[in-house]
Parts: structure tokens; C-alpha cells; sequence
């Protein structure tokens, strides 16, 4: 009977190494297991924030975030710096936090595919309509995301898709018609106006106006 035996494919020191790097790889990994922890790594990967933000943000208590944020910073994956009393966190700046945070990203995306599809498409129209009769308010990408429970590539694609335009530009679009609207059938001042359209500066919406237009708000009403 014809006998064999396998030689080792590693040495014994570099499989040594080679276990080492898996088991830092997937305590790293684990890191993100918990959906809460996700969430808080996610959220400092696009902006600074305190504890009592963050609990406020995701709706969760202030001891529970910071036993996150530790775990999180023990691992490398946070930065901290402090203001006063405020200690404020982000995401480290490491490639591994830059891999981890399109990794999260795409799998938000891709899970349930079908079902991402249609509730992208109907978490676009949602949006559409909160932001239309919230003209006067400065609603960014993040906050958007957060109430519709979307992330922001996500929504941005499915916004597009549906409206045929960029978030930014559709919301410019139709805070210029309402302007419009107001100038022609009101005698409100044009800094009010401006507030009502989301500019709390007078001199940025009359530019605003102007790229749209080709002329200010002022001379709107001169044309009658």
C-alpha cells in the first residue's frame, strides 16, 4: 500500500503570523456584527460627533454609545479629540476605515435587492415630497438618509432615477419657482422671500436667482 505523507505548504513561523492576521482580521470584523455599532461606525465615518449627539441621533442611551465608541476606538477605528468638557469622535483615517466604510455602504445597498429596489423608489418619492414643502429649510443628504432610513448613495441613485435630476439641483429648482411664484403674486420683501425658499442670506438667493433666471428678484417684479 503506497504511503504518503503532505509537507507543511507554510513554514511554521509564517503560519503562525498568518493565524495571528486572521484573528485580527476577524475581531475587526466583528466589530461591526452589532447593528448598533455599525450604525455609530457609519455615521463618524461622515461627520464629528459627541456621545450625546450620537445617542440623540440614533435613539439610543449615552452609556450604550460610549461602550460602542470604546470597543470601536480600542480596535483603531476611531479618532478622538477634545473641546473643553466635549470629547468628539470620527472615524480614524486609515485605509482599513475607508474599506470598512464602502464594505458597510455596499452591503446596505445589495441586501434584499428587490426589495431595495422598490422601497429605494418609493423612499425617493417620500423624500421629493418632505423637501418640497420643507423649502425653507437647509436639509442635507445625511439628514435625509436618517429619517427614510436609506444610505445616501442609495438615495441619491434611486432620487435621480425617479426625478431625473440631482437632489441639490431639483430642490434649487423648485425653491426658484416658488420664488418666482411669491415675487409675482405677493408685495412680501425679498428677504422674506428669501427665508421662505431657504436663503438667510438675501444677497445668495438674488445670485441663485439670477444664475436661474437671468435677472434678480427685484427686476422680476419691475417686469411685472
Amino acid at each position: 500500500m503506497h504511503s504518503h505523507t503532505h509537507e507543511p505548504s507554510v513554514s511554521t513561523e509564517r503560519g503562525a503570523l498568518t493565524a495571528e492576521r486572521f484573528a485580527i482580521a476577524a475581531e475587526t470584523v466583528k466589530q461591526l456584527a452589532d447593528p448598533t455599532r455599525m450604525r455609530v461606525f457609519l455615521e463618524l465615518c461622515h461627520k464629528e460627533l459627541c456621545v450625546s449627539a450620537l445617542a440623540s441621533l440614533l435613539d439610543v442611551s449615552s452609556p450604550a454609545v460610549f461602550h460602542h465608541l470604546r470597543s470601536l476606538k480600542e480596535h483603531a477605528l476611531l479618532e478622538s479629540r477634545r473641546a473643553g468638557k466635549e470629547v468628539y469622535y470620527r472615524a480614524a483615517d486609515s485605509e482599513l476605515c475607508r474599506l470598512l466604510h464602502r464594505t458597510v455602504e455596499e452591503l446596505l445597498a445589495v441586501s434584499c435587492p428587490q426589495e431595495h429596489e422598490d422601497s429605494a423608489e418609493k423612499i425617493a418619492r417620500l423624500a421629493h415630497e418632505y423637501l418640497v414643502t420643507h423649502l425653507s429649510e437647509r436639509i442635507t443628504i445625511d439628514t435625509l438618509s436618517h429619517k427614510f432610513a436609506i444610505n445616501p448613495t442609495s438615495l441619491k441613485q434611486a432620487f435621480k432615477e425617479v426625478y431625473g435630476d440631482a437632489i441639490a439641483s431639483h430642490v434649487t429648482a423648485h425653491r426658484m419657482e416658488k420664488a418666482q411664484r411669491l415675487l409675482k403674486t405677493t408685495s412680501a420683501p425679498v428677504a422674506h422671500i428669501a427665508k421662505e425658499v431657504g436663503y438667510e442670506s438675501q444677497s445668495r438667493f438674488t445670485a441663485a436667482y439670477r444664475r436661474r433666471y437671468g435677472h434678480t428678484p427685484t427686476e422680476e417684479r419691475e417686469r411685472g
